[in-house]
């Protein structure tokens, strides 16, 4: 298996953006599921080693998915919300992170 990539402190505060706070994200939460909002260059080992370090828990799955940003309209004008890249982080068994409190 591949070693984990050696990340700067900087870089892993980048990574892990913000938890997603939502129904869906809650009910897989009980699966031992978090979801975080990720920036759109980051990698699934990058993923893992950021969460690893900052919440000192054992990963044992990424995944990831890519959503394009929508045109809408605003007042008559045409807009587009920007792309977003979420991951989903399934933690080992008996661990967990508590979302609502901060890092």
């Amino acid at each position: 298996m591949n070693a984990t990539p050696r990340i700067n402190d900087e870089r892993l505060y980048d990574i892990v953006r913000s938890p997603v706070i939502t129904e869906k994200a809650s009910l897989i939460g009980e699966h031992g599921q978090v979801i975080f909002r990720v920036p759109l260059d980051a990698t699934k080992p990058e993923i893992k080693a950021a969460v690893e370090a900052l919440f000192k828990v054992k990963v044992k799955a990424v995944n990831t998915l890519r959503t394009k940003g929508k045109v809408k309209r605003f007042r008559g004008t045409l807009g587009s919300r920007s792309d977003s890249k979420k991951a989903i982080v399934t933690l080992a068994e008996g661990h967990s992170i508590d979302v609502t409190a901060g890092i």
